[in-house]
């Protein structure tokens, strides 16, 4: 409002906070009723940034935020030093094959290849760190462009330096994040992990099973981990998932294994696209 419209007559009224266009009112816009505004324009502003990039399809990567370069693996974990060692080790080798799955991924699927403005098979992550900032890395190695899903959490998730800025997005719901994840991802490729890898991996899992979402090659690397950490074998042997359902995730322990199994399983890649092996410096 023009200041010069405000007089000692209705200066009470241009300043309530009724008066206020809603838009720029965000004491009006965060109360509890307007909870289901907040998921819309979580949903609205991501799907139009990642429209304007022409993104038509994602392979996902999830993973451990915790998982560290060998540079920087974790040698303050209080253990004796040969099970320190191995836990850097193994962590680096994690951190090292999710930057090499998300080079190759970029080189062959098209990500870096758009056709008519649309781009397929593009990296998208969790945005933070750990084996999420090791995928976009990749992706960035090859000079692709890449997607960082955050969250914001209590003790601040900051996105790591490797999605594309245009695409790096913040979200309070998860559940919006998830849509997100979802609705574009021809592929999943999950990496050791904690609580959040699980809670993603099996949402994808239980969308696929139930119809909700078309079926997509579900990848789990390390079989060792993914063997020892879940029991896929005794749900089915006790009829919590049928026998069918196992038919739904592979394993393979390297990004090249990774990418054979998602090109085996119907992941779509234009023809033109890099097919040799990549490598990854430094």
């Amino acid at each position: 409002m023009d200041a010069s419209a405000v007089s000692d007559d209705n200066h009470a009224q241009a300043n309530a906070d009724a008066f206020r266009l809603p838009a720029l009112d965000s004491d009006f816009i965060l109360r509890d009723s307007m909870r289901g505004l907040r998921l819309q324009l979580e949903y609205a502003k991501a799907e139009e940034l990642l429209r304007s990039w022409g993104i038509r399809s994602t392979v996902v990567v999830f993973g451990s935020a915790r998982v560290r370069p060998a540079a920087l693996a974790g040698a303050e974990t209080p253990l004796p030093a040969l099970a320190r060692a191995d836990k850097r080790g193994r962590a680096a080798h994690w951190y090292d094959e999710a930057r090499r799955f998300g080079r190759i991924a970029s080189e062959r699927g098209g990500a870096m290849h758009p056709v008519a403005g649309i781009r397929d098979n593009v990296i998208a992550t969790g945005g933070g760190p750990g084996i999420m900032e090791a995928a976009n890395r990749g992706a960035h190695d090859a000079g692709a462009p890449s997607i960082g899903f955050n969250i914001a959490l209590p003790h601040e998730q900051a996105p790591n330096a490797y999605p594309t800025p245009d695409l790096t997005f913040q979200f309070h719901y998860f559940a919006m994040r998830k849509l997100h994840f979802a609705m574009r991802a021809a592929a999943l490729v999950a990496f050791p992990g904690g609580f959040g890898t699980f809670d993603e991996l099996f949402e994808i899992l239980n969308l696929v099973e139930t119809y909700k979402m078309r079926k997509v090659p579900i990848i789990c690397l390390d079989r060792g981990f993914w063997r020892k950490a879940v029991n896929f074998e005794m749900l089915a042997e006790t009829g919590m998932i049928g026998e069918a359902d196992l038919s739904l995730i592979q394993f393979c322990d390297d990004a090249e294994a990774a990418w054979d199994l998602l090109v085996a399983g119907g992941l779509k890649v234009r023809a033109g696209s890099l097919t040799q092996p990549s490598t990854v410096s430094g």
